[in-house]
């Protein structure tokens, strides 16, 4: 991963940019997963599964699982916002990511163990919403100044 001169006076292209907002706000859902007052019935906050009846927001069901898989998103896509390659292949992949788990929600009968994360049907809502948004972002933000100098330079960065 190096970063030229050019790179760094250009700034970041707007999807590394989008990739750092966007884990960003994983890291905040992550960490406010943890904090009683903002998560209700913090202390029915589970390891995992469809028994955690902690909710964030008095909304999405939650669980330490499922707060530290929102953490290890954020983190993935400040990691991953580096190149405008990565950080397209983040918001893109993380979105079928989002809408596998979409799909999954809707078929999983959530009192069943295979209700891990867990999910309810707030979550699939999001779960869609995240999807949708994440795939529209790689999209519609691949395009930038940052995007064009890698491709022109003939030497995508991955």
């Amino acid at each position: 991963m190096s970063h030229t001169v050019d790179d760094q006076q250009q700034g970041r292209s707007a999807v590394q940019k989008g990739a750092v907002v966007v884990g960003v706000v994983f890291l905040l859902v992550g960490v406010l997963g943890f904090v009683p007052g903002v998560t209700t019935d913090y202390s029915r906050l589970a390891l995992a599964g469809h028994h955690s009846e902690a909710q964030l927001l008095g909304l999405f069901q939650v669980s330490v699982l499922h707060n530290v898989l929102h953490l290890g998103f954020g983190v993935a896509g400040l990691l991953l916002a580096r190149t405008a390659l990565r950080a397209r292949n983040y918001l893109l992949y993380g979105g079928f990511v989002y809408a596998l788990l979409f799909f999954y929600g809707v078929v999983v009968d959530y009192e069943s163990k295979a209700n891990l994360v867990p999910l309810d049907d707030a979550d699939n809502v999001l779960h869609f919403v995240l999807a949708a948004g994440m795939i529209a972002l790689s999209v519609l933000l691949d395009r930038g100044p940052g995007w064009e100098r890698v491709v022109r330079q003939g030497r995508a960065q991955v």
